[in-house]
């Protein structure tokens, strides 16, 4: 299955943008549009009874591929959308996300060209321009809401069509002891290619993995899912496919479109809906480190209940008549039921006026208590306005006096439960003034948790009112179960286990922590923090736990062995690559750097939620510009981040309108075989034939598409094939670096990489003819204007690089130009063209090859545009591989120095194989001309040193992809 992640610099115009679903409308489809492998009498009936000719396009091919490692999902859509119609039609991508989760990467591709999306800075005020499309707000909908919806509209051009790619990234939450993938399937219409594949890999074994029937309905799982009633089917959806090992687990949707019409016939399918959890021991938890952060995974289990101290504080005004009333009563009687002896607990109902259930005091949990207070639940009527403010007061007030009176329990756990459906419009209705008077009334002695019900709530007020007070906050939609939600809330909450939880790691090991101290851990939750290391050499780093739990104190500590860990968690990482489903290989360069997104995104949301904390404007834009330069260095779209993308535009002749100016193009470059961060640039020759200036780096992965990413090491061999041409091989092993050319005419067709017939990889390259410059000994130089890369594992795919285009076929077949920058992965392999700079392919995960791109703006005649090539990384090629360059890399080779011959000055020869090869010392330029290598040169083409003859690496075209059939050199 296609999966493209591209980046490309575009000036921006217009963005994408998130809004509230509309799933309200059948979408009427025309099955003649799709490409479909089954005959029309197959088509259920209900399905042919919305036929209509409608001009919108259809949806061919919807691929959404997730890699869940250690609780952290990465998730890509590819969504592809066919043009029939002869005139331009506007095309709507729009796909649900969960409300948690960041956009990190949007891309289009119509009519050949590549728009790629960026990442900017939210500023205060956007004015709209005449005549331009107005910057909307791609990601900055409230936090709180249950899902957002990411919306696209472009034109596609007439009998065309356009490719659509998102990528976000999420980290999954426990709650009641299991975690929840959510995907959203509501593609609107049927689709003629529908795929979902889910890998999960964890630290830990797996369990008690679900994967529950497809959830229907408007909303999405945000607002705590588990709590959503269970249907009594609980068979996983048709054509679902589970494979799980111990610590992987895939599972695989793919109903074609019949099987999707018995579902529904207006594409809304549902959500599919994995939950699973992990093994997990007692002690100080799991922590994984890589690449210098590490991240901690907490969560204790087998220990005692906390009692807790609860006062619920219920809206009862008139907007809450009916069903609301109604289903938030019948929540309230069972969570009754759950009450434990130990707990203390109260009631309040507002509205105009406030009631208290039991005046002054909390109650113990009896059966008379009990009888009682469901009494009061049952009576409750809806009636008058919303005191919010005076309701807070109340309940606060009712806790604190009890928390200083002789009955409380000096560990116990208390916390307020407040729900309304509506904004305060009794009393204090300004949100400020409530928020101060509820930090007033708090004293920071409890939490209050806060639930929204329907939309006429102001979640920004709840919202803060639960940070500012070690709370959380939940949204419960019009058409949700109520009660079934409120029980799930409550229950997530309803079992603490642990107060006062400090976590500390050793000092000066450690910077940039996020979140260490918490108010209290519910079981079946966890707690997730993340860091960086200050000193990657360290042998191990002290971990301590300190905490409350009912009458007596909490102290774990270990040390955790740094070395150990990292080894563990590369592991854990290429199982992570090793089980990907095909075409979602390049999400392996992703998780390469997963436990520094974890504490990237943490960091991200915690920056948000200190700003809605903050408490003087200073602050608050401190706390705003962290958040925000956060997201940009991981082009998170956050709810301080814009996200912006050049607008599409289809001229008369049913073309694309061309790019505007290129911004200047970041390159990727390799060092002089030495590992480099990604950071240093390698300049290739710029239009006027100078080093070109050092710009800022670009991501080489699906999803991490970031304009300044973290830094990663790279390696990139000396051994290339460049300029004249001149080859270059290193021995590492040997410690030696060998040279020589190959005076080829133009036209030939040189073998550089063969390895067919075990990794399929082959690579070739196209020779051209310049003339010689001036007093230069030679008739004319040849250069490499073309190269190939074919592929034929797992299935066929080839690259074909010139000085000004990539040709790119796989599923799909793609040109892009070479002054853009862009990633483009086929499913098979991927590209990374560095505008004007160089392009790298890489196969697998393990091969890699580098090609520089030479240009000139006003070429002398000798001068022609034209390609070097490098070998990046080799791993992944077998040890029978062949060609000029590919038959060295398993080589070990020696020099040795032959005594002199008269007067004559000693020689030295190269010893290769079972051949002695005449070599003289020489110094070469690579890289551009950036660095020099000292050699050994081999004369006359090589003879001796290479297997065979030059003759016998002349392919009969770019693709052809022979194996070596001679076997070693004639001495």
């Amino acid at each position: 299955m296609l999966l493209f992640a591209l980046l490309v610099c575009f000036s921006p115009n217009v963005l994408g943008q998130l809004e509230e679903s509309q799933f309200g409308d059948e979408v009427a489809i025309d099955l003649a549009d799709f490409d479909l492998d089954i005959a029309p009498r197959r088509v259920p009936r209900q399905v042919k009874t919305i036929l209509s000719k409608e001009t919108k396009p259809h949806i061919q091919e919807l691929s959404i591929k997730t890699t869940i490692i250690s609780r952290y999902a990465f998730t890509a859509v590819y969504c592809a959308m066919l043009n029939r119609h002869t005139a331009a039609t506007e095309g709507v991508f729009q796909f649900q996300i969960p409300s948690g989760a960041y956009v990190s990467n949007f891309t289009m591709i119509i009519g050949g060209r590549v728009y790629q999306s960026e990442v900017k800075p939210k500023e205060k005020r956007v004015k709209q321009e005449s005549g331009k499309a107005k910057n909307k707000e791609a990601g900055n909908a409230s936090p709180v809401q249950e899902a957002e919806v990411f919306k696209m509209a472009a034109n596609i051009p007439g009998r065309n069509r356009a490719i659509f790619l998102l990528t976000y990234e999420e980290l999954l939450e426990r709650r009641l002891g299991r975690y929840e993938h959510v995907t959203s399937l509501r593609p609107l219409q049927l689709v003629s290619r529908l795929s979902l594949d889910v890998t999960v890999v964890d630290h830990s074994p797996i369990t008690d993995l679900q994967v529950l029937p497809l959830r229907n309905g408007r909303t999405s799982s945000g607002a705590n899912t588990n709590a959503q009633k269970t249907p009594a089917k609980t068979e996983p959806p048709v054509t679902t496919v589970i494979k799980k090992e111990k610590n992987v687990c895939k599972i695989t949707f793919s109903p074609n479109i019949v099987q999707q019409a018995k579902i529904t016939t207006n594409g809304l399918l549902g959500e599919f809906v994995i939950r699973y959890d992990v093994q997990r021991d007692m002690g100080i938890g799991d922590i994984q480190v890589l690449n210098g952060h590490f991240v901690h995974y907490f969560a204790p289990k087998d220990l005692p209940v906390v009692p807790k101290n609860v006062v619920f504080v219920i809206d009862t005004s008139a907007s809450m008549l009916g069903t609301k009333i109604r289903q938030t009563k019948d929540a309230l009687f069972t969570i009754l039921r759950d009450l434990r002896p130990g707990d203390r607990f109260n009631f309040i109902s507002f509205s105009n006026k406030i009631k208290v259930w039991q005046p002054n005091r909390l109650v113990p949990v009896t059966p008379l208590n009990v009888r009682d207070a469901k009494k009061f639940i049952y009576t409750l009527a809806t009636t008058g306005g919303t005191n919010i403010d005076g309701a807070i007061q109340t309940g606060s007030s009712l806790l604190r006096e009890y928390l200083s009176g002789p009955d409380a329990s000096p560990n116990s756990v208390s916390l307020v439960i407040f729900l309304t459906d509506g904004r305060p419009t009794v009393g204090e209705v300004q949100s400020t003034a409530i928020l101060g008077n509820t930090r007033t009334a708090v004293q920071e002695k409890f939490c209050i948790f806060t639930i929204g019900l329907g939309n006429d709530v102001d979640y920004r007020l709840l919202e803060r009112m639960s940070l500012e007070n070690c709370g959380m906050m939940r949204r419960i939609s019009e058409d949700a179960d109520a009660s079934a939600m409120l029980k799930g809330f409550y229950d997530e909450i309803g079992t603490p286990l642990l107060s006062d939880i400090r976590i500390n790691y050793t000092q000066d090991s450690v910077q940039y922590v996020t979140q260490h101290l918490f108010t209290n851990y519910f079981n079946g939750s966890e707690i997730v923090i993340a860091g960086k290391l200050t000193n990657r050499s360290a042998e191990s780093l002290h971990v301590q736990v300190t905490a409350s739990n009912n009458d007596r104190n909490i102290i774990l500590e270990t040390d955790v062995p740094l070395r150990h860990r990292q080894i563990e968690t590369e592991k854990h990482v290429q199982a992570a690559t090793a089980a990907m489903a095909e075409g979602a290989k390049l999400l392996g360069s992703m998780t390469d750097d997963f436990v520094e997104r974890v504490w990237g995104f943490l960091s991200v949301k915690e920056g948000l939620r200190s700003r809605l904390r903050s408490q003087t404007s200073k602050e608050r834009e401190e706390h705003i510009q962290q958040a925000t330069n956060l997201s940009l260095t991981y082009h998170f779209l956050s709810p301080v981040t814009n996200l912006v993308v050049e607008k599409p535009e289809v001229l008369a002749d049913n073309t694309m309108a061309p790019a505007p100016n290129i911004a200047p193009a970041p390159t990727v470059a390799p060092g002089a075989g030495e590992t480099m961060s990604a950071d240093n640039d390698l300049p290739g020759d710029t239009e006027d034939g100078k080093p070109g200036r050092p710009t800022s780096s670009v991501s080489n992965s699906i999803g991490k598409v970031q304009r300044r990413p973290a830094k990663k090491s790279i390696t990139v061999s000396k051994t290339s094939a460049d300029g004249d041409p001149h080859f270059v091989v290193e021995f590492p092993l040997s410690k030696l670096t060998v040279c020589f050319n190959i005076n080829g005419e133009p036209g030939h067709v040189l073998r550089l990489v063969s390895d067919h017939k075990y990794s399929g990889v082959t690579v070739n390259g196209k020779l051209i003819g310049a003339p010689a410059p001036p007093g230069s000994h030679k008739q004319q130089r040849t250069y490499f204007s073309t190269i190939t890369i074919v592929v034929d594992r797992p299935k066929r795919a080839y690259i074909e690089v010139t000085p000004k285009k990539v040709i790119l076929d796989g599923r799909d077949r793609m040109v892009l130009p070479c002054h853009s920058t862009v990633l483009v992965d086929s499913g098979v392999l991927s590209v990374s063209i560095a505008g004007k700079s160089n392009v790298t392919v890489t196969v697998g995960g393990n091969i890699s090859f580098v090609i520089l791109l030479h240009q000139y703006k006003n070429p002398a005649p000798y001068q022609r545009d034209h390609l070097g090539f490098y070998i990046g990384q080799s791993k992944g090629l077998s040890h029978s591989c062949h060609g000029l360059l590919g038959q060295f890399l398993y080589e070990e080779v020696g020099v040795a120095e032959l005594p002199a011959d008269g007067d004559a000055k000693p020689s030295s020869v190269l010893k290769v194989k079972d051949r002695a090869v005449p070599v003289v010392q020489k110094s070469r330029r690579i890289y551009s001309g950036t660095q020099s290598v000292d050699c050994w040169f081999a004369r006359n083409n090589a003879a001796k040193l290479i297997d065979g003859q030059y003759e016998d690496y002349l392919m009969s075209h770019m693709f052809d992809t022979g194996d070596w059939a001679h076997g070693t050199n004639r001495v």
